[in-house]
């Protein structure tokens, strides 16, 4: 815990801080108000002992100061004032407590630790993680009950971690809040303190390394174990049950072999080409049994496998010792099939509170009131996805009592059937019922997103449905089975959990083996025995991990790894390494290949699941790092790029035009030079974000450069992407510019659509360029007058 200390009394300065050392706080001393205020708005306190009689800048006024920039840090205040009206005004400046001189050092003491106590919800009486726990108030750690001792500073990255488990701590963070400036020692001191941390934790039998070291950046608290419901781990078991059945024949097949090379050794008779059979099987069995948790058969075959690779040069009584082996191998296999079915092993069953990733058949809700096209849906739902449940609603006002028995994955509501007759282009045919159903969608946490069908392309109900949370439209001509396409296209964008997981093996057993230990988790799992077929598959799906074996036929994992790390594209994508090679020399030969993690087979589940879901979590952090403009938190140049790349695409698909719009603001370089740059900078977010609440769903914003940016709208032409446009100049006006007289911000615009108006199309649209819309744009861009459009 960290404190500074303001108190312009050296005698009791020095008194405190002795007195507070030893009760291992860090702490900051500052002899006068003023300094106090430097101090406390650049460096983060847990507390701050404030007198109130200061030089300078008095306590109460620094109390006031420090409330109104937002700081709300603990401050007690101390003086020598005792009366009734000194505590109130101190109190109503906004400290938390009150102490006058002299006082008691023990009862201070005690009123620090009550602050700390009630600073944060988040600071429980006993903080725990795993089977570990710290309890604040005594500074002890325990571990399943068992006191364990750590040096005072060892404890105080402990609590520092269990305090943040969320947050990665630099090393020069630590310091800034575990040493005060005077004492501050170099960062290799950090590295020191959580070695001995990590020792002393080990010593006291903690599997699980708390503490995760995140190279380039710092330290954080491991992310606990994940956990399944226990619905979800039955109905895994059941999946891998099942994985069993059709492994077992295979297993005795692999038995066969290896036992027809033992019998040609010991004769002297064993070919070179049932030599590398016997090894192989034997390598892939020790994967199988592994991942089925029959430990002593995995370990046996992998002796087995070691033989058959140093064969040649195997002494006489290890070749006669490999027949007893291959015995026992023969009865443990022969033990685990006629036994009960072998369950991948699980984590324990997570409290109804946990945060686990759980997978579900995903449901669709159609409200429609066309039953023709009900029935065309359920149709092609059943060819196209066969484990997604539908269920029909003629009714929003009935669909919306839906909501609280089951939350929907997907809703497709269609406007085609709405009771408004009209074909005026300009009436809203969005029913008070259906913006009540879209607002109540939006409203559940995350938003269901919703994809909408019509017949009269009205501008204005496609304004007021994104506004709603629509994510997109899709024509009544359209087909069912080309609607049900968008719907899962739509589902799959939108469920950021369902993360791709490529697997590359030349075990099937294995392969299946994995997917059902991954899927219960959100995680959506291909897999690949053919290394040859890598590349175009590995293109077609472009996965968010990737996961490989080392040893496989014509193209190994090694070479893989090396592939995917050239690719300017797909170098990001994390990798790891499934294996039953344990040995130095392949470790070091993954790693130098560019590998980002290495598993040993046999597997151990919680594991595989824990190392996939921590790389996911560092890829998606550092891609939102690389694709987000930094200023505007919009989609960065290239990330923009990518996306209307893949709008462009769609739009071909299902025939749907696609405006393209660039905009630059006005005068910015005038505002910036009369009003300084901050204030630029401020015209700029404000915009960005105006821009990121007006165009939603399947709209596409980025920042171009400086102060242009692109807008790109689905479903639109250039006369509806004006008007959207222009919507957006008259919130605009309303807002003058920050800190100076009304003087209001304007944007000049640019437009360019896909396919081009003028031209004839067949049945087959043409591919869209970026490339060429973008340049379109920004030269109707430069032809625009301030506040207008081209």
């Amino acid at each position: 815990m960290k404190i500074l200390l303001v108190e312009d009394d050296t005698v009791l300065v020095e008194a405190l801080v002795r007195a507070l050392s030893t009760e291992h706080y860090a702490i900051d001393v500052a002899t006068d108000g003023q300094m106090g205020w430097d101090l406390a708005s650049v460096s983060s306190y847990d507390l701050i002992l404030l007198d109130v009689m200061l030089p300078k800048l008095d306590g109460i006024s620094l109390c006031r100061r420090l409330r109104a920039h937002g700081i709300q840090t603990s401050i007690l205040l101390l003086t020598a004032q005792d009366d009734s009206q000194s505590k109130v005004l101190g109190l109503d400046a906004g400290a938390d407590d009150y102490m006058t001189k002299p006082f008691n050092l023990a009862e201070l003491l005690a009123r620090i630790r009550a602050l700390q106590r009630r600073e944060s919800v988040t600071l429980l009486p006993v903080l725990t993680w795993e089977e570990l726990s710290l309890d604040p108030s005594t500074r002890e750690v325990t571990h399943q009950g068992k006191p364990i001792y750590l040096r005072p500073r060892e404890y105080d990255l402990l609590e520092l971690f269990f305090r943040n488990p969320q947050r990665v701590f630099s090393r020069g963070a630590i310091l800034d809040h575990l040493w005060s400036f005077e004492e501050s020692p170099g960062e290799e001191t950090i590295t020191a303190h959580i070695k001995g941390l990590r020792q002393h934790l080990k010593a006291a039998d903690v599997r699980h390394d708390p503490i995760e070291t995140v190279y380039g950046i710092g330290y954080r608290l491991h992310a606990e174990t994940p956990t399944l419901s226990p619905q979800a781990a039955q109905q895994a078991n059941v999946a891998t049950t099942a994985v069993w059945e059709r492994a077992k024949k295979r297993l005795n097949q692999r038995i066969s072999v290896i036992e027809k090379a033992t019998s040609a050794g010991v004769t002297n008779t064993l070919a070179e080409d049932l030599r590398q059979q016997a090894e192989t099987e034997a390598h892939k069995l020790a994967g199988s049994l592994g991942m089925f948790n029959i430990d002593r058969g995995s370990k046996l075959a992998q002796k087995a496998e070691r033989a058959f690779q140093n064969w040649p040069a195997l002494p006489d009584h290890e070749r006669t010792q490999l027949s007893d082996l291959i015995g026992q191998l023969r009865q443990t296999v022969q033990r685990a099939v006629h036994s009960d079915p072998p369950t991948l092993f699980y984590p324990k069953p997570a409290s109804p509170q946990g945060n686990a990733l759980l997978s579900h058949a995903a449901y669709l809700l159609v409200v429609s009131s066309d039953d023709e096209f009900q029935t065309e849906c359920a149709s092609a739902l059943t060819t196209i996805a066969k484990d997604w449940t539908m269920q029909c609603q003629h009714d929003p006002a009935v669909a919306r009592t839906l909501l609280s028995q089951q939350r929907p994955d997907v809703v497709l509501l269609d406007l085609a059937m709405a009771a408004c007759q009209t074909v005026d282009q300009n009436r809203v045919r969005l029913t008070p019922d259906m913006v009540t159903f879209l607002g109540e969608l939006q409203a559940l946490t995350p938003p269901v997103p919703v994809l909408l069908r019509t017949d009269q392309d009205s501008l204005l109900d496609r304004v007021k449905a994104s506004r709603l949370g629509g994510r997109g439209f899709i024509p009544s001509t359209v087909p069912a089975a080309a609607v049900i396409d968008t719907v899962m296209d739509l589902w799959m964008r939108s469920h950021t959990d369902m993360a791709r997981v490529l697997v590359v093996d030349d075990d099937p057993q294995i392969l299946e083996a994995v997917r059902q230990l991954l899927k219960p988790w959100g995680l959506k799992v291909f897999t690949l025995v053919d290394s040859r077929l890598f590349w175009e598959v590995f293109n077609e799906i472009q996965p968010d991990v990737l996961v490989l074996d080392v040893e496989m036929p014509h193209v190994d994992g090694l070479a893989l790894c090396q592939v995917v790390r050239s690719d300017l594209q797909w170098c990001h994508v994390p990798i790891l390494f499934l294996t039953a090679h344990t040995d130095p020399s392949t470790k070091h030969q993954v790693f130098e290949v560019g590998a980002d993690d290495y598993i040993s087979k046999p597997i151990v589940g919680p594991e595989l699941i824990t190392r996939i879901l921590n790389r996911l979590e560092r890829s998606r952090l550092t891609q939102s790092q690389v694709e987000i403009d930094a200023l505007t938190r919009l989609a960065n140049r290239r990330h923009a790029i990518q996306t209307v790349t893949q709008l462009l695409e769609r739009g071909q698909q299902h025939r749907q035009p696609v405006c393209i719009a660039m905009l630059a603001i006005d005068d910015l370089d005038h505002i910036n030079r009369h009003y300084g740059y901050d204030v630029g900078d401020k015209v700029l977010v404000h915009f960005a974000h105006l821009l990121h609440q007006t165009f939603v769903g399947d709209d596409v914003v980025g920042r171009w450069a400086g102060r242009l940016f692109m807008v790109a709208m689905y479903g639109l032409s250039v006369n509806e992407g004006m008007r959207r446009l222009q919507s957006v100049r008259k919130q605009l006006r309303q807002v003058p510019l920050p800190n100076t007289t009304q003087e209001p911000i304007s944007f000049r615009a640019g437009l360019a659509a896909y396919p081009p108006e003028d031209e004839e199309l067949a049945d087959d649209w043409p591919a869209g360029n970026y490339a060429t819309l973008v340049m379109e744009a920004i030269e109707h861009l430069d032809r625009a007058q301030p506040g207008a459009s081209v």
